[in-house]
């Protein structure tokens, strides 16, 4: 029999009485008034004294759990990639699951999501349905050099691509709604919320050291229980696996902005269409409403887009992107939408405003879906974007509680929800304990063209290992032979000098995402430079040129002289870096016979074309042993090594 819990007292100023449960603990335990301290002394006839509350924290160390009976093993909220996933592999285990889900929509709400969760329903399916939709423009322009001729221009029924979408989401919906049932987990609908407060009534007690005390209830917060919409149920273990949501930042205006949801389900096709964010999403829809023959301007508040991927590819990608007639507005961040009395809306930016959008779209992030589930209640740790903090098994700061998915802010791709699903599935019902492992994890950017990645980008590369190789490739492909139009592809290889290692697979043309899954198998394999050299290509295609690129296009090597001289190799685009320059030898000469520099890095650097070169870091004493990053030339090496001094 469990025994009674220790309790503790504290008194405010407060009328209220409220109880928080640091562990675990039956529901329907009794809290009898000889178990507090200092003593309580029923009374049926009492004085109400408002100015004092009494605390009451419980906490049992005697109750093992194993000796406590729920409702199920595993209870998850959210039907998304990783809740499904851990849920069903949970049953194949042999627990007991439950996984709750709001009622379907295309468009998330509070009230509204769906089983299937972002991917299945307003991500990655919808998504690549209609950059199927909008890549026809581009393959009917292919196909005149083709011979094929048209009577008449193609049109686009936006309404029928839209409703098709919807019936899809709704088959594929119910697809998952079967695969629970089959694997026998329990499906509820509502909107569950974690750490149910049990009230116990009590009546008034005599505190004897202060006083009276009007004692109204006590509750008690339970890591072991979730409420769907007033059902209760309890549970071993709980799964948070509720995802995230996009998010639009408080500007004036910002209910007039459309997000990635509402995006995937417009009533009618833009016109002109601004979209905010120079994230993958953003290029993404930018492609799609480009191919749909609307007018696209993208704002971003950075140089380049997609921040975080390689510096060719992002190059890349822009150049190819703005060839195909999207704007790019660079270094601008949105500052209000303001809309017209025809209708229109104009964006106003940190540089001017741009007139005459039919909408508005903000592609800036996603947040976390963690508002209003009762996380902070029973303690589960956040951090400041409201993900929330789970270990390397995925669990939360609170035993009993789990967490998956973007929810959880690590690496936010639906197949990484699944390894994540699958992992928590392992460690708790299987006597596996089994880490996600987040290396070298393939993903694709579904824009026009499309970017297939995997591995390390240049710059981790040189920051992790120092010493690289590079291979690039970059060529027009045999299909743009005959049709004519500018398309190119763009491939690389990173490659570990010293181990000959294959670091990181880039890639940005036709076909990029189908291809990189295999090179994904061969970078987390550990492959080498010579592997991929011994493998015979495929002909005629794209990926062939993977596994025949043998000539660097440059060397990379970590080391400086002492006195942060520059350390230059030979190759058709070198690469230089300083290790350290000290304030005497800031200022420092290089003799070349060139009259084009291009920079690549995070500093300030000024240079003079002459001669002799000089360039100057203007926070040179601030920096240390980390002065430039990287300084990249396209020109041949210097004469001689004493030409550097």
């Amino acid at each position: 029999m469990a025994t009674t819990p220790k309790l503790t007292t504290t008194i405010s100023s407060s009328p209220s009485l409220q109880t928080t449960l640091c562990r675990k603990l039956p529901i329907s335990i009794h809290l009898p008034s000889s178990s507090l301290r200092p003593r309580l002394t029923l009374l049926s006839n009492h004085r109400y004294n408002p100015s004092r509350r009494f605390s009451l924290r419980s906490q049992n160390d005697n109750v093992a759990d194993s000796d406590l009976r729920y409702d199920f093993d595993l209870f998850t909220v959210g039907a998304g990639s990783g809740g499904v996933r851990a849920s069903r592999f949970a049953t194949s285990f042999g627990a007991s699951a439950a996984v709750c889900e709001l009622p379907f929509s295309t468009i998330s709400s509070d009230t509204a999501g769906g089983v299937g969760g972002t991917c299945v329903l307003r991500g990655c399916v919808p998504k690549k349905l209609l950059v199927y939709a909008s890549k026809y423009t581009h393959e009917f322009e292919d196909s005149h050099g083709f011979g094929w001729k048209y009577d008449t221009d193609p049109s686009h029924d936006w309404t029928t691509l839209i409703a098709n979408k919807n019936a899809e989401l709704q088959r594929l919906t119910g697809i998952y709604k079967n695969i629970l049932n089959n694997a026998n987990v329990k499906l509820i609908e509502g909107r569950g919320k974690v750490g149910l407060i049990i009230v116990h009534h009590a009546s008034m007690y005599y505190l004897e050291e202060y006083g009276f005390l009007s004692l109204v209830c006590v509750q008690v917060i339970d890591p072991h229980t979730v409420d769907v919409d007033g059902r209760i149920y309890t549970t071993r273990n709980i799964l948070i696996a509720v995802g995230g949501r996009p998010f639009i930042p408080d500007i004036p205006g910002r209910e007039f902005a459309i997000d990635s949801d509402a995006a995937l389900d417009l009533p009618s096709k833009p016109k002109k269409i601004a979209i905010v964010g120079g994230g993958y999403i953003a290029l993404e829809f930018a492609g799609i409403f480009n191919g749909l023959s609307s007018e696209v301007h993208v704002f971003i508040r950075q140089k380049k887009v997609l921040r975080g991927f390689d510096e060719d590819v992002r190059d890349f990608v822009g150049e190819q992107m703005s060839l195909r007639g999207i704007e790019f507005h660079t270094e601008e961040s949105p500052e209000a939408i303001i809309k017209s009395g025809d209708g229109s809306f104009s964006l106003k930016t940190s540089k001017g405003t741009v007139d005459g959008f039919s909408h508005v779209m903000f592609a800036t992030g996603r947040k976390p879906n963690t508002k209003n589930l009762g996380l902070e209640n029973v303690g589960v740790k956040l951090a400041k974007n409201g993900a929330i903090e789970v270990d390397e098994y995925s669990r939360t700061s609170v035993p009993s509680i789990w967490a998956v998915g973007d929810v959880t802010d690590r690496i936010n791709l639906t197949p990484v929800a699944l390894m994540e699903g699958g992992a928590l599935a392992k460690t708790l019902f299987q006597n596996e304990p089994t880490k996600p492992d987040h290396r070298a994890v393939p993903c694709a950017v579904f824009s026009q063209p499309p970017i297939g990645t995997v591995g390390l980008t240049e710059e981790q590369a040189i920051e992790q290992y120092g010493d690289i190789d590079v291979f690039t490739s970059n060529f027009k492909p045999l299909k743009a032979t005959l049709s004519g139009l500018p398309d190119r592809v763009f491939m690389k290889l990173i490659v570990c000098a010293n181990t000959d290692k294959v670091l990181g697979v880039h890639m940005c043309g036709e076909d990029s995402p189908e291809i990189i899954q295999g090179f994904g198998v061969a970078v987390k394999a550990g492959l080498t430079k010579a592997d991929f050299d011994a493998t015979v290509g495929v002909h005629p295609t794209a990926a062939e040129e993977f596994v025949t690129m043998r000539t660097p296009t440059r060397k990379i090597r970590k080391g400086s002289s002492e006195m942060g001289v520059p350390y230059f190799i030979s190759g058709e685009r070198q690469v230089l870096r300083l290790k350290q320059l000290q304030g005497s030898r800031e200022g420092c000469k290089i003799r070349l016979d060139l009259h084009h520099w291009s920079f690549l890095t995070r500093r300030t650097i000024s240079i003079k074309s002459q001669r002799f070169y000089q360039w100057r870091c203007h926070k040179a004493h601030n920096h240390g042993a980390k002065l430039f990053d990287r300084v990249t030339y396209s020109t041949c090496r210097p004469d001689s090594q004493e030409s550097l001094y």
